[in-house]
């Protein structure tokens, strides 16, 4: 009952609210301009292949000149902050300033076509948020930083999917990799109240609609092992070439950003033409589609997404790969589900999702639980928890390395080499003589 304890608690309650709201509004700006893109789209099929590159390359400029540390879904930076010892190098990653340009650019990225969305960055925006509203409690940085980083993470996704549950098991799970106990109450207030702040704007919604799609214990075996193999063999490979392709990239992209910006809008325009123009944007749209059983898909689909979710990262502007990866996962449910007739289509597609999103990201409990509460159906629990886990099992053999883990490298400060002393490099050249 202290008046620092007080103090602390106002913090992150007034933060989470603040974090709710942004992402309310991110959310609702997302799909206006994902619907205004398309609406450009219906007037002809060429148009993305001048204003992908375009817009790529001026999202680009935008994050290199006025927002670094803003690029790509933003989930490595704030992984990145949690392992940096000091505040001031977090405030590198984790400002308004990021935050603001990640709101924006990241829109202007989805106006401009690019297969991104707005789960990762929301997670950055709530972590950047959280985190600099702690200068106003003047604690000590060590006491107060990492709580915030993580609650406000958390916080991120919990409104921006409305799945309070996974918010708390993706800050335990990925972010933090632990769960501290003295954390514990501010993380599950601070998801509370994002998350209430989220419904009491947008309404109670499920994201990708309602599914009381279910399988019988005795027909389980089979889609579970092909959705949690094809989905993790799938996902561990996008998952790897977005890693290598990042760092082999990123000499490219210092020296030479509008070639890469160029070359990258030109492979989401081709990937979108291919698809019928459905491999734009952030998926929510296409993924709801088939999850409902409102319409159908090209067989090509699945891929093309994929390729267009790899290009729009590739070219180092702000975006996520969460719901671009789950709408790729409900594609590829659909298009196994013609390989089992015996099997409900709906339940396979639900599967597919949670087996591909597993593969990409590696955080199974959450996966499961993310899609669970997306489509409202808990009927699915069991197949869903078994088909995460093997394809887990089946990414890491192709992926060893988590993909955020892996991306949060290249935000950590690089290791300073201690000089030898004269005596001891006279020595070990001596020894080097044969």
């Amino acid at each position: 009952m202290s008046p620092d304890a007080w103090k602390i608690r106002f913090l992150f309650w007034s933060g989470a609210i603040i974090v709710g709201l942004v992402a309310t509004g991110f959310a609702i700006a997302t799909e206006h301009v994902n619907e205004l893109f398309h609406d450009m789209l219906a007037h002809s099929d060429y148009l993305p292949f001048l204003l992908c590159p375009l817009g790529l390359v001026l999202v680009s400029w935008l994050t290199r000149t006025w927002f670094p540390g803003s690029q790509g879904s933003g989930i490595p930076q704030s992984i990145a902050a949690l392992q940096m010892s000091e505040h001031v190098a977090r405030t590198s990653l984790l400002s308004f300033r990021i935050a603001f340009g990640k709101i924006v650019l990241t829109l202007v990225g989805v106006l401009s076509g690019a297969s991104i969305g707005r789960e990762g960055p929301t997670v950055h925006i709530g972590a950047a948020v959280m985190f600099s509203l702690g200068r106003f409690a003047r604690f000590p940085h060590h006491y107060m930083d990492r709580g915030l980083i993580l609650a406000g993470g958390a916080a991120g996704i919990a409104a921006a999917f409305n799945t309070p549950l996974a918010g708390i098991l993706f800050a335990i799970e990925e972010m933090g990799r632990s769960f501290e106990e003295r954390t514990s109450g501010v993380l599950l207030t601070a998801v509370f109240l994002a998350g209430i702040t989220a419904v009491a704007v947008q309404g109670n919604y499920s994201y990708f609609g309602t599914t009381s799609a279910s399988l019988e214990p005795s027909d389980m075996l089979l889609p579970v092992l092909v959705c949690g193999i094809a989905g993790g063999l799938l996902g561990g490979l996008f998952s790897t070439a977005l890693i290598r392709g990042s760092a082999r990239l990123a000499p490219l992209l210092r020296t030479h950003p509008v070639l890469v910006a160029i070359a990258c809008g030109l492979g989401i325009a081709g990937a979108g033409f291919l698809s019928g123009g459905t491999a734009y944007g952030t998926g929510y749209d296409e993924a709801s589609l088939i999850i409902t059983g409102s319409g159908e898909l090209p067989t090509v689909y699945p891929f093309a997404k994929m390729a267009a979710t790899l290009f729009s990262y590739l070219s180092g502007i702000p975006g996520g790969i969460f719901a671009p990866s789950l709408a790729t996962g409900a594609g590829l449910g659909s298009e196994l589900a013609s390989w089992m007739p015996g099997a409900p289509v709906a339940a396979v597609i639900v599967l597919g999702m949670v087996g591909y999103f597993t593969g990409v990201v590696q955080t199974p409990i959450t996966a499961f639980v993310i899609v669970m509460e997306m489509t409202d159906n808990q009927g699915l629990l069991l197949p869903l928890m078994a088909t995460a886990l093997l394809a887990f099992v089946t990414s890491r053999l192709v992926c060893p390395e988590p993909i955020y883990r892996e991306l949060a490298k290249s935000f950590l400060p690089r290791p300073v080499e201690v000089a030898k002393p004269a005596a001891e490099e006279k020595t070990a050249r001596r020894d080097e003589v044969p």
